[in-house]
């Protein structure tokens, strides 16, 4: 139905920045919540922020004013700033995407490593 694809993770010094990209194939997502979580080892997935296709942002109190969620509807491509990266930040960072009318997110991608060394 709805495939996700993330890219831009690597490996980046603490205060540098990433971008990561989200493609999303097979459905349109007019009415969708697109969101990024992020997992480090041995921890639980967190959620770090999330954009409507009506523009509408959240953000998790961990990263707010360091990262920046946008989308590009045309291309249905989720992009995720990430400025002022800290050690903290370390985790896999996966994009997923729900129904507005959905509680939970029914599509993830593969994720993609985001490190940040000290």
């Amino acid at each position: 139905q709805v495939q996700l694809v993330e890219s831009g993770g690597g490996l980046v010094q603490s205060g540098g920045s990433l971008r990561l990209s989200c493609a999303a194939s097979g459905r349109a997502l007019s009415s969708y919540i697109l969101a990024w979580f992020r997992q480090a080892p041995e921890k639980e997935r967190e959620f770090a922020a999330a954009i409507s296709w009506s523009g509408m942002k959240n953000y998790a109190n961990t990263v707010k004013d360091r990262f920046t969620v946008s989308s590009d509807n045309v291309r249905n491509t989720v992009y995720l700033q990430m400025n002022s990266l800290k050690p903290e930040d370390t985790a896999v960072y996966y994009c997923a995407a729900r129904r507005g009318s959905q509680h939970s997110y029914e599509y993830w991608g593969q994720g993609t490593q985001v490190t940040v060394s000290s």
